[in-house]
């Protein structure tokens, strides 16, 4: 038996929700404006979602703010890869899918920044130099044309609560890495992985 409720066209989902408030749309720009250049300025970590033949997939980026990304332009950021685990997801999305949606935040504050546009990627050594890391270059830097840009209203941050230290959880309240490779792996070993993760990570993290 079908579900009566789903919900199949663009018509009805316009009919549940009404017009959106016109300012929600007036607030995205085709380019960084002065304020949403200086909101940027200060993040310190944003996810970057890509679609290629492999599927979806969200990653996230983090760095010190002034090192996570250059401004080049109003309308392109320079992003390193840095060093991860080398599945390059995104990476292998990008090349097969330009197309690429970010969502920069900022701790303690409650608005996000939504930047949508096409990325490419580059291994120029003028470039790939500029973000030098204790003598460590990323292999490569994706290259991201912006399109849309416009910051994400705070309610959802506000609800989640995410900024509040009593809603922050320690080493013991959730599973380890070890344990949750574990989960999918049942030869794993955990305990070891654990046990070692702290240094490797510290060794390897540019």
């Amino acid at each position: 038996m079908s579900d009566p409720h789903i919900i199949t066209s663009l018509e009805q989902l316009q009919d549940i929700y009404g017009e959106a408030n016109p300012w929600s749309l007036r607030k995205e720009s085709q380019k960084l404006t002065t304020a949403y250049r200086e909101w940027l300025d200060k993040s310190p970590f944003f996810a970057l979602a890509t679609q290629g033949e492999g599927g979806l997939d969200c990653s996230p980026r983090g760095d010190a703010v002034g090192s996570l990304f250059e401004v080049q332009d109003d309308q392109t950021l320079l992003i390193p890869d840095r060093r991860g685990n080398n599945r390059l997801d995104s990476l292998r999305n990008i090349i097969e899918n330009p197309n690429v949606a970010t969502m920069f935040i900022i701790p303690g504050i409650n608005e996000c920044l939504r930047i949508n546009g096409k990325a490419h990627l580059t291994k120029d050594p003028d470039i790939c130099v500029r973000f030098d890391m204790k003598g460590k270059l990323p292999k490569v830097v994706v290259v991201l044309k912006i399109e849309t840009v416009y910051f994400q209203c705070a309610r959802a941050i506000i609800r989640s609560g995410i900024w509040q230290e009593a809603n922050k959880l320690v080493s013991g309240d959730v599973p380890t890495a070890g344990q949750m490779v574990k989960s999918a792996a049942a030869e794993f070993d955990a305990e070891s992985y654990d046990a070692e993760l702290p240094q490797r990570q510290s060794e390897t993290l540019y």
